[in-house]
């Protein structure tokens, strides 16, 4: 069959067929002749939604009956017909007519899982959330966040309200009041010594205080409980501001959702500005389901967004019959901006700049890393295999021209090889099979080994094996304290900056919750590097990649700001040692009074041959011009962002301070904390209440590495709960095909029942945006595990139609090939399928999707859902749902979309 390319033996054509793409790749399928199915397909794509159908019903997570209920079901539609033969009995597998699906744009949904309906407890204690709005307004990076709760109590009696909300941890909260019976209650920030003995006074009398407290990775919650009286009202308003860092090549704006019960009026609005133009913007959401897709719009030009969420009553509810509400999860927005090889872009608001840097064209710089690793008792188990598991991958990501070695330690230190080795497909190999083979055990001597590694750079930079030009780190892993050897933290730390002199930079991961974090913070910062901390989770392996990625391109060295002497001050930190690839610097200050009426700025730094310098200018009048709108902006938002990066920098500053300047730094970042009431780790916020209440609540900022535990005490029952979990808004209005309703079948394995049904798209609707989207909807639902988990089943055979109006068929039968396989390769509409098979298991073990443009891979195994774009992994466990919307080229073929669900 022309076009067709594969094994020889493995294809029997038994009709002639015209396929229109000639450069599909199905290695390891067989053509033959099979029962005819009906012909609709036009793409390649027909075969992918097959694939994801063998990887599904082999190896991944399954479910059981509920008790005394119906058996689980699976129902999987499609845009076109497939028909399916499996090797097994019976499996009722049923064609269904087409359905039609609402979509204004080409759907590809990877996969997706629905699980069995999961009843949550609604708020049935009369307290009533009548309206929830959130008021995001981000201008030139600067996120300004207003959440707004409106309560009523419906009992009888006295009842107690909870305000609970969920914000990133570098935002800072601003304000916080409470109005009850027309009388404003607010939050009063105080510096912490003072609001701490309010706090204390008040436990003293037996009354409880409400903390801020760690959440997950990412989040802190703050929570405020209050006597409502009967058939009153009161309102909640919570304000907080952070600064959007650029990473991985994207600024990320996270909202959390989880409002616990039906809302009347809900209401999200986002809005960003950007001068410089938003070249990219993307959606993702873990809780969005076919009916909410109505409730998104956005409208986006050249330099401003807005995205508004709105559902109705009957969109936030689980289904008909019930009065419990589907939001509960995450919003993130992901943009980036237009920018130039130039000196970056000075923004001016009311008297104050910023100026933001982050090059495009330069090219990455040679690098020379050493990987310390830690292998010691308590790192085995799940974190060395994990551990070892991103090393290697770690390893494949480096480039040809970089230099590298490994050195594991426990009780001693051992380096994998003399000294430095290039990073060739040999020597890669090699450390591959090195680090396949650590194992845990003995002591934590941190100091030798990092004097090791230390003493490896130097080395090598005496015999002059270091290139010109490249960059050296260091990058260390570990999850404990100095057991062995040298273990007194500050020692460790005086010798490691002694040894390294500022030559090179040290990055620290510590992994899991044993380890000192400010032990690791002050001996990256001491050392040009940063510290990180790695999560114990099923997704740990991916965290340490997802930081090599953000260190694994360094564009210049020596980075430095210069302004004229005449025009600024109180400028913020303008010296760097590094900037990596999908990061920006950031650099504000104040303008002089009767200063020039063009601000100018020069960058300079240093490439691998030679230094380089930018240069760039701004008009004030005309900046000030850009910022007039009321509708896009908060007034002063620049002279906010100044204080906020200022503080930042000062309290990291304070890590690596000495004693004597401590306290200093730490009295600067206060008054200025104080002076723009931000709740920081110098503050706390006392919450007023009425004379009457019980209750004396003081919120303060957790710090990253102080206890995580801190609970907040009320009486009485919680009422009126609201989270905000991250999530994610869309781009553009989208629809998605939803599952037909299909009779249940009983089965141990919701696989064994199969309905297949194909959905047709109608033309897209019109759209003021008229860029198109790449649509994802993955959805990963949990699952009831049975004690015994059943063997796997044996792969079946599919047959799959061939696209166009070609009668041939392809019967797949991967039993008799191991290892990892070719799927699928489609170079020219840019898609790549691969899967590991095992025999010994009769299933597939992952497989994983690729994509070229946009460049996206989804990589699923039973353990979750990757997903990694733009360098940038994020793993999705089978209990949660994946939407996203993302810029792309149209798909030929019509449109393409993947829905499951198991109930």
């Amino acid at each position: 069959m022309p076009g067709v390319k594969g094994p020889g033996e493995d294809f029997a054509l038994f009709r002639r067929g015209t396929y229109p793409h000639s450069n599909l790749s199905l290695p390891f399928f067989g053509i033959h002749s099979c029962p005819q199915p009906r012909s609709t397909g036009r793409s390649s794509f027909a075969y992918l939604r097959s694939l994801w159908f063998l990887a599904c019903r082999s190896q991944f997570p399954r479910t059981c009956p509920h008790v005394g209920g119906a058996a689980n079901k699976l129902l999987i539609h499609f845009p076109l017909a497939i028909k399916f033969r499996s090797l097994l009995a019976d499996t009722g597998a049923t064609m269904k007519p087409p359905r039609p699906v609402c979509t204004c744009s080409k759907v590809l949904v990877l996969l997706s899982l629905l699980a069995i309906h999961q009843t949550t407890t609604a708020q049935k204690n009369g307290v009533d959330i009548y309206s929830l709005t959130v008021d995001s307004r981000v201008s030139s990076r600067f996120a300004h966040t207003v959440v707004t709760s409106r309560v009523v109590n419906r009992a009888n009696t006295v009842q107690e309200a909870t305000f609970q909300m969920e914000l990133p941890k570098k935002a800072f909260i601003t304000n916080f009041s409470m109005i009850i019976d027309g009388m404003t209650y607010p939050g009063i920030i105080k510096e912490k010594a003072e609001a701490q003995a309010q706090y204390s006074a008040a436990v003293a009398k037996g009354k409880s205080a409400g903390l801020v407290k760690a959440t997950g990775r990412n989040m802190e919650q703050f929570q405020v409980s209050v006597s409502v009286a009967p058939n009153a009202k009161i309102t909640f308003e919570l304000v907080y501001e952070e600064l959007l860092k650029r990473r991985l090549g994207v600024y990320e704006l996270l909202l959390k959702v989880r409002p616990q019960q039906l809302v009347k009026h809900l209401q999200m609005d986002i809005h960003i500005f950007e001068p410089q133009g938003i070249s990219f913007l993307e959606t993702e959401s873990t809780f969005m389901t076919n009916q909410l897709v109505d409730a998104l719009t956005t409208w986006q030009n050249k330099t401003k967004a807005h995205i508004r969420f709105k559902p109705t009553l009957s969109q936030q509810q689980k289904s008909p019959e019930q009065q419990e509400t589907v939001l509960d999860g995450n919003l993130i927005i992901r943009y980036d901006v237009d920018r130039a090889i130039s000196g970056g872009s000075i923004q001016i608001e009311n008297g104050y700049f910023v100026h933001y840097f982050a090059p495009e064209g330069l090219t990455a710089m040679p690098k020379n890393v050493v990987f310390v690793i830690d292998k010691s008792g308590s790192m085995s188990g799940r974190k060395i295999q994990q551990t070892r598991e991103a090393l290697i991958k770690i390893l494949d990501d480096l480039s040809p021209r970089d230099q590298f070695n490994l050195i594991v330690f426990s009780t001693e230190a051992i380096q994998w090889r003399p000294s430095l080795v290039p990073a060739s497909a040999e020597n890669v190999n090699k450390a591959r099979s090195f680090a396949a083979g650590i194992q845990a055990l003995g002591g934590t001597n941190i100091n030798d080994a990092m004097l090791m590694a230390v003493q490896l750079l130097d080395s090598s930079n005496q015999e002059e094996r270091l290139p010109d030009g490249s960059v050296s780190l260091i990058i260390l892993l570990t999850d404990g304290d100095p057991t062995v050897g040298e273990t007194n933290p500050r020692s460790i730390q005086k010798n490691v900056q002694e040894a390294v002199s500022g030559r090179y930079s040290l990055f620290c991961l510590g992994f899991g919750f044993d380890v000192s974090y400010a032990f690791l913070e002050k001996l990256a910062l001491d050392n040009g590097g940063l510290a990180r901390r790695i999560h114990e989770d099923s997704d740990s392996a991916l965290q340490l990649q997802d930081f090599y990625q953000e260190v694994a391109n360094p564009l210049l060295t020596a980075v430095t700001f210069e302004y004229p002497s005449n025009a600024v001050e109180e400028v913020t930190q303008n010296n760097f040692r590094l900037l990596f690839k999908g990061s920006e610097m950031v650099v504000a200050g104040k303008l002089q009074d009767q200063g020039p009426d063009v601000l100018t700025a020069t960058v300079s730094g240093k490439l691998p041959t030679q230094n380089i310098t930018f240069q760039t200018e701004s008009s004030v009048a005309e900046q000030e011009a850009e910022f007039q709108s009321p509708k896009y902006i908060f007034h002063n938002f620049m002279e906010r962002l100044w204080a906020y990066l200022t503080i930042q920098q000062l309290l990291e500053q304070t890590v690596s301070a000495s004693d004597a300047d401590q306290q200093a730094l730490r009295t600067q970042a206060l008054n200025l904390s104080l002076a723009y009431s931000f709740v920081t780790p110098l503050t706390s916020m006392v919450v007023t209440k009425p004379e009457d209440q019980e209750q004396s609540q003081v919120a303060e900022k957790p710090v990253e590495g102080e206890s995580r535990n801190r609970n907040v005490h009320s009486a009485g029952a919680a009422i009126s709960r609201m989270n905000f979990r991250p999530g994610v808004l869309s781009p553009r209005q989208v629809g998605f095909p939803g599952p037909p309703d299909a009779p249940d079948h009983a089965a141990l394995h919701p696989f064994r029942r199969l309905a297949v049904s194909p959905a047709l798209a109608p033309p897209a609707t019109s759209n003021p945006d008229p860029a198109v989207s790449r649509v994802m909807n993955t959805k990963i639902k949990e699952t009831t595990m049975t004690a015994q988990t059943p063997a796997p089943i044996q792969a079946p055979s599919a047959i799959l139609p061939l696209p166009g109006q070609s009668v041939e068929r392809l019967c797949v039968d991967p039993r008799h090939r191991q290892g990892p396989v070719n799927l699928l390769s489609d170079p020219e509409q840019g898609v790549e399928v691969t899967g590991q098979y095992e025999r010994e298991k009769a299933g597939f073990s992952w497989i994983e999707v690729t994509f070229k443009n946009p460049p996206v891979r989804v990589h699923a195994s039973p353990e979750h859902v990757v997903v990694t774009r733009n360098r940038r992994s994020s793993a999705y466990k089978w209990k949660e749902t994946l939407f996203s919307v993302m810029p792309g080229p149209v798909l030929p073929g019509g449109a393409l979309g993947i829905s499951s669900s198991i109930r």
